[in-house]
């Protein structure tokens, strides 16, 4: 937490994970600033959770999938647009997962705002372009494809 400009500021802190199954990676169509928009499986750290958890955590939800972390994809950086151009004006740092589907759900109801999981080869993701919730969406993406991957373990949790 720092003060800037005589203001309270700090990034929020999400996680996502890239789910892939034969090809096909698994995205969430969510409502956000009243449109819909795709997305990997993400959300908000929460108090008390560390970043591992908050991934799969964030995946069952949005998704009914648990799935299995595999990898660190990468951390980044974003600020969205200031609310006069549409956008929240908010700082996000995103730690990226690497994840394999390990069981479904069907019946769990997925978060407020979530419209559904659907499963897009990364073709179709990158044709969607204009629909990414963020630039962050494509780019953990790119990564993913590029075969970004690091240990899990780099990222250390104090109790």
């Amino acid at each position: 937490m720092t003060y800037r400009e005589g203001r309270f500021w700090q990034p929020d802190v999400t996680v996502a994970t890239v789910v892939v199954r034969d090809g096909r990676l698994l995205m969430v169509e969510e409502t956000a600033h009243g449109r819909a928009v795709f997305n990997q499986p993400a959300g908000h750290l929460e108090p008390d959770e560390s970043l591992l958890e908050a991934a799969l955590r964030e995946t069952r939800e949005e998704t009914g999938w648990d799935v299995r972390l595999t990898g660190f994809v990468g951390a980044y950086q974003w600020k969205a647009e200031p609310p006069a151009q549409g956008g929240s004006g908010r700082h996000y740092l995103r730690f990226a997962f690497a994840a394999e589907p390990v069981r479904h759900d069907p019946e769990r109801p997925l978060d407020e705002g979530i419209l559904r999981a659907i499963w897009l080869t990364p073709a179709e993701l990158q044709a969607e372009q204009a629909r990414h919730r963020s630039p962050l969406v494509w780019r953990v993406v790119e990564d993913f494809l590029a075969g970004r991957r690091y240990p899990l373990s780099m990222l250390g949790h104090l109790p």
